[in-house]
């Protein structure tokens, strides 16, 4: 019975750790009783930042002291990774050889790993099929990537009280973090008026630094609720956690290739991901139980280049359950 397990890892930023939630959905579901450790054995996650209420109830603990393999030194074998201790179960999802062995020394029992797997002809290109392989292998098959079942009372409750059941919610979130990974505005704001036209309700998800864009989309479709901005809640949730809770509402949603997509595709909402060019669309796709993908670089040049008409069709198709 595997009763611990350490997930080994060099560490994560917001792209990397928004990522791989419904990896470490999967997990907690596989392992429902165990105690899940988490290692970045360079000291920086965003598990114990911006992401650390997101994760609680899946990670019972994170390691980011110690020798644990992110120095060539940490190799030696007087070095103690993880202070000496063991685990029934480590999944080292890094891809590195040597530091993989490092990681292995934490194996009382089964051991998986990605620099490994890497070696073989068929390891994916996609990081979520990756990580999908590697808890498939520790499970035997049975464990995959699944949307993370939220338990946080204020997040629940704020996301009911700001998307009300009744409409079709479909999300809308026009950002990311380069201007060139951006399907333009307008365009978000036709789909918007098409949703509307529809009888559905879009509701744009805008980021703390998008007010100018906020401003212009509530003046233009003033039928878009922007929950993030006009609370009404009055409860302590916000960013990464309240985005994800607030997807479990959506009857789908389109997002560019950048944070809020995979916050979305975590909480469970069929996705519609718009992407900028096709290598980046495969290895970065987010792991949505249910998604439908454009490149922009299949239709022209830019983001600019991806027509609204072929984004209404996926969405009409996402949001009917159109297989």
């Amino acid at each position: 019975m595997v009763q611990t397990v350490l997930i080994y890892s060099m560490g994560e930023v917001i792209g990397d750790g928004l990522i791989k939630l419904p990896f470490i959905a999967g997990l907690r579901a596989a392992f429902p009783d165990a105690r899940i450790s988490w290692c970045a054995a360079k000291g920086e996650t965003v598990y114990t930042g911006p992401l650390k209420a997101v994760v609680q109830g899946y990670i019972d603990e994170v390691i980011l002291d110690g020798a644990n393999g992110a120095k060539a030194l940490d190799s030696l074998p007087w070095s103690k990774p993880f202070g000496g201790r063991t685990f029934d179960l480590v999944i080292d999802t890094q891809e590195n050889l040597r530091r993989s062995g490092v990681a292995r020394r934490g194996a009382a029992g089964r051991f998986v790993s990605a620099a490994r797997q890497a070696r073989g002809k068929d390891w994916p290109v996609a990081v979520t099929d990756r990580l999908a392989r590697l808890l498939a292998l520790a499970t035997d098959g049975q464990g995959a990537p699944r949307p993370l079942a939220l338990t946080n009372p204020d997040a629940l409750k704020a996301a009911e009280i700001l998307l009300p059941s009744g409409p079709t919610y479909v999300g809308l979130a026009p950002g990311a973090g380069g201007q060139d990974k951006r399907w333009p505005l307008e365009n978000y704001l036709d789909l918007a008026r098409r949703i509307v036209a529809k009888g559905w309700t879009p509701v744009f998800l805008f980021g703390p630094d998008e007010a100018e864009d906020a401003a212009v989309a509530a003046r233009e479709v003033p039928q878009a609720p922007q929950p993030e901005r006009n609370r009404t809640d009055g409860l302590p949730v916000k960013g990464p956690l309240l985005v994800i809770a607030l997807a479990g509402r959506l009857a789908a949603g389109v997002a560019n290739d950048a944070g809020p997509g995979h916050m979305l595709a975590a909480g469970g909402a069929p996705l519609l991901s718009l992407q900028q060019d096709r290598r980046k669309a495969v290895k970065f796709r987010p792991a949505a139980a249910r998604l439908e993908m454009l490149v922009a670089e299949d239709y022209g040049s830019g983001m600019g280049a991806l027509p609204v008409d072929k984004v209404w069709a996926a969405l009409e198709k996402l949001v009917s359950g159109a297989s």
